[in-house]
């Protein structure tokens, strides 16, 4: 809602703006599960696996039990994500096209990693995490965004400028 603001404010094309954050959000957000994995929330469920994680007594993940590195997982993902999606940005066919991409693929990502989530004492409709519910609606969002805007036509982004060629 600030960046809507913002742009409106400042009369920046919101969908150009959309398009150049996408990839930074990605960003942002991996090193922010890396911070939840340092404090020990959004832990996940209890796993044998040789990768299991076990945090210290006393702090908000249980203790004395191998966990979901969950907060790892989506760090890693989202670091992947972040990079496709500045691949993408350069072949990028219209403006708000990489900013839908990221609501759809963000949406799988954390429907995915959610999965592994062992740290919600409720579930929606007995089955979806908070996060996978907020997936179910994002997911549609981007879909109908992405459809919307390349009706929309091209970008009208300015391109650069040929090289000058001295001789």
């Amino acid at each position: 809602l600030g960046t809507i603001i913002y742009c409106w404010k400042n009369k920046y094309p919101l969908w150009k703006v959309a398009d150049l954050m996408a990839p930074a959000v990605a960003l942002g957000h991996a090193f922010g599960r890396i911070g939840c994995f340092m404090t020990g929330c959004c832990y996940g469920r209890p796993t044998n696996l040789p990768w299991a994680v076990h945090f210290p007594a006393g702090g908000v993940a249980p203790s004395g039990v191998g966990l979901h590195p969950t907060q790892i997982y989506e760090a890693l993902l989202n670091f992947t994500f972040s990079a496709i999606l500045l691949a993408l940005y350069r072949r990028k066919k219209f403006d708000g096209q990489i900013f839908a991409y990221y609501l759809l693929g963000y949406s799988i990502l954390r429907a995915f990693v959610e999965s592994f989530r062992g740290d919600y004492d409720s579930l929606y409709f007995g089955l979806l995490t908070p996060g996978q519910m907020a997936c179910v609606i994002l997911f549609p969002i981007g879909a109908a965004l992405r459809f919307w805007l390349s009706r929309q036509g091209p970008s009208r982004a300015p391109t650069s400028p040929a090289p000058q060629t001295h001789g």
